[in-house]
């Protein structure tokens, strides 16, 4: 029987369902019932909380707030996709209701569920029943009661899942597409399977062995010199606060005077600091004045290079054992007003935006959602006061959002659902409006005019939309639906121009992928003119994966 938990257990439950809906992630993907090869739900649930099991590694809660403190920042910068963005918020939810305290027992565990439940629902536009939302409404709801039944922490888990699962088999008559797939809701299945993994931490079982990928981010020393490194300690340290609404602008006036590529990130409790400078001493100290120093990691930049450049391995603080992030992302000073950052897969693509004034490109939008996290840092290396940021993918959009209020930049974003959408809105981006928001009004509007097909290939087997589609077919989508499928490519590219011909569309661009041929896409392009004798069509290289063509029509 387990009363309460304390920050230790709450860490431990957490690290369990990460490792559980990891290893069961494939089998989630293939509940999606969409048959294009995009980000996957299990994928981006998997990812999403594991950031939170990266910083929780390194930490050694004292309380279940700090617990849920630590999870929930984490889960909010690394959250992807929307179902990892709901994943999220639920446990922002939970965070929220367990703040200062050091223990929590059922009723407070139930209730804490019941919160993230609310903050979820508070945060999606159109909620949809037959879901994740769904799934974890009616599991928090069960969760409360039995607390007020007297169950422990233990048993007011094990009601839950059980209407969760209940509930989750139920999701199928609820949604219509889950009833002909007859499948469940996979965002309902990931949130069971992780909520089912922290029940079985309490229970001591033994956490399932995850095989990590090695990392590839690695620091490049050889693109710098010596001489430019002008403040030689990198130095990264965390503070609790002394106050809760302390605050830091004196210390960073002072570091600012003291180094150079200063970022402060802070939350309610806490505040973390990254500085270069000649005198990391002195930084601790200050930055002491303003609570409780808890880690800090400093770095001799010079002598790291100094080994790289001698064909040594460059010494570093982790090789004392001693884990802390990597360096955060530089915050770029405003030089302008409106800056601009969009999200796309493809060198073509990337240099489109770029030719129509966007400053960042965030690369992602295909078999890879961008995290909350990857946003922002190019959100904050935008030199600009107001920076707008184009998804151009409609399960990125909640991501994007979640940056807002993340950052001392003003961050508007716009909801463009595909790329042809995001480069329209760029079209009809007025630099010189003095209004951000009506800037924002402008390019949403232009967006939402235009329709995009999208050609690709089926990664699965599926019955959708009235259409019988085998592994390995190509599909056409258009405006996100399925618009026809077929093993003729040719035939299906046909289909699309007829329908551009029949909506008399005045322009027509084809951006075809890195798996199209230069000669191949120029036969597309005098199709699509034959078939729209009217309409002036396009054709750049977008080098984009998965879709063959990306097809903006106007």
């Amino acid at each position: 029987m387990t009363e309460c938990i304390n920050g230790a257990q709450f860490k431990q439950m957490v690290l369990f369902g990460a490792a559980c809906i990891t290893l069961q992630k494939q089998s989630i993907n293939d509940l999606n019932v969409f048959p294009v090869p995009d980000g996957d739900t299990g994928t981006n649930m998997s990812l999403t909380i594991n950031t939170a099991g990266t910083e929780l590694k390194k930490s050694q809660p004292s309380s279940v707030s700090e617990a849920a403190s630590i999870t929930a920042s984490a889960l909010l910068r690394g959250a992807r996709g929307n179902s990892g963005v709901i994943l999220s918020l639920l446990f922002r939810g939970l965070s929220k209701a367990m703040k200062g305290m050091e223990t929590a027992d059922a009723a407070t565990l139930a209730n804490a569920m019941q919160e993230g439940v609310t903050t979820a629902y508070n945060a999606v536009m159109k909620p949809a029943e037959g879901t994740v939302l769904t799934v974890s409404r009616l599991a928090a709801k069960r969760a409360v009661e039995a607390a007020e039944e007297g169950l422990d922490v233990e048993g007011v888990l094990e009601e839950a899942l059980k209407v969760g699962y209940t509930t989750l088999d139920e999701t199928i008559e609820m949604n219509p597409v889950l009833k002909k797939a007859g499948v469940v809701d996979a965002g309902g299945k990931g949130y069971l399977i992780i909520l089912d993994g922290m029940l079985r931490s309490l229970r001591g079982e033994e956490i399932p062995e995850v095989k990590e990928e090695a990392s590839n981010d690695k620091a490049d020393f050889n693109v710098f010199s010596d001489e430019e490194i002008t403040f030689a300690f990198d130095t990264v340290f965390i503070v609790r606060k002394a106050e809760e609404n302390i605050s830091l602008e004196p210390l960073r006036a002072y570091l600012g005077s003291i180094g150079d590529s200063l970022v402060i990130g802070e939350d309610d409790e806490s505040f973390k600091v990254h500085v270069h400078t000649n005198t990391p001493g002195s930084a601790l100290t200050e930055a002491q004045k303003y609570g409780t120093l808890e880690l800090a990691k400093v770095e001799n930049m010079r002598t790291q290079y100094d080994d790289v450049a001698a064909g040594k391995k460059a010494h570093s603080a982790d090789d004392l054992d001693h884990e802390d992030e990597a360096p955060e992302a530089e915050f770029a000073a405003p030089e302008k007003r409106y800056g601009f950052l969009a999200v796309c897969a493809g060198d073509g693509l990337a240099a489109a935006f770029r030719d129509l004034g966007v400053d960042s490109i965030v690369s992602g939008g295909q078999t890879m959602n961008p995290s909350t996290e990857s946003i922002l840092k190019e959100i904050n290396r935008t030199p600009s006061e107001v920076v707008f940021v184009l998804p151009n993918n409609k399960n990125i959009i909640m991501a994007a959002q979640q940056c807002v209020g993340l950052t001392e930049k003003q961050v508007l974003v716009v909801p463009t659902a595909t790329v042809p959408q995001g480069i329209t809105a760029m079209m009809n981006a007025d630099l010189e409006a003095e209004d951000p928001e009506a800037v924002l009004q402008a390019m949403t509007e232009a967006a939402s005019h235009v329709s995009t097909a999208q050609v690709t290939y089926a990664a699965r087997h599926s019955d959708f939309d009235g259409f019988d589609i085998n592994e390995g077919d190509y599909l056409a989508l258009l405006d996100g639906k399925l618009f026809g499928t077929g093993q003729d490519l040719d035939a299906l590219l046909h289909q699309v121009a007829q329908t551009a011909a029949d909506r008399e569309a005045e322009f027509v661009t084809l951006f075809y992928g890195e798996d199209v041929s230069a000669e191949d896409a120029e036969k597309v392009q005098q199709a699509f003119e034959a078939v729209c004798p009217q309409t002036e069509v396009s054709l750049l290289p977008g080098g984009q994966p998965v879709y063959y063509y990306i097809i903006s029509i106007e």
